[in-house]
């Protein structure tokens, strides 16, 4: 069974060498977005915490209607900690999401508490 398992994982490695780095870009996001995350949203104002989002999947860049030309936001979906202890409590609400590019001083990281 390790034998099998070695020799897919070598034809795999072998396979992405050959790809580009966008490429394996792409294959990496295609994977986390199946197997999902466990992302948390901070927003600061100044040093000082004003919103975690938790039990994101993904931040996801807006596009113009045509797909072609990204808008300077991203969005999700998540809840809100209202308490800020990484659990989603009774009455913590999964919501919609959009965070400015430029104004928005944010950390999107995986929940610690995983």
């Amino acid at each position: 069974m390790k034998k099998i398992f070695l020799m897919i994982a070598v034809g795999i490695a072998l396979m992405l060498s050959g790809c580009t780095q966008e490429t394996q870009n792409k294959i990496g996001r295609s994977i986390q977005n199946w197997t999902g995350t466990n992302g948390v949203l901070d927003i600061y104002m100044g040093s000082k915490l004003v919103k975690r989002f938790i039990k994101i999947d993904k931040l996801t860049t807006a596009t113009s209607t045509n797909g072609n030309i990204p808008r300077n936001y991203r969005y999700g979906y998540g809840y809100i900690d209202s308490n800020e202890n990484y659990v989603v409590d009774n009455g913590e609400k999964k919501v919609y999401f959009e965070i400015s590019n430029y104004s928005t001083p944010y950390i999107f990281y995986e929940n610690p508490k995983n």
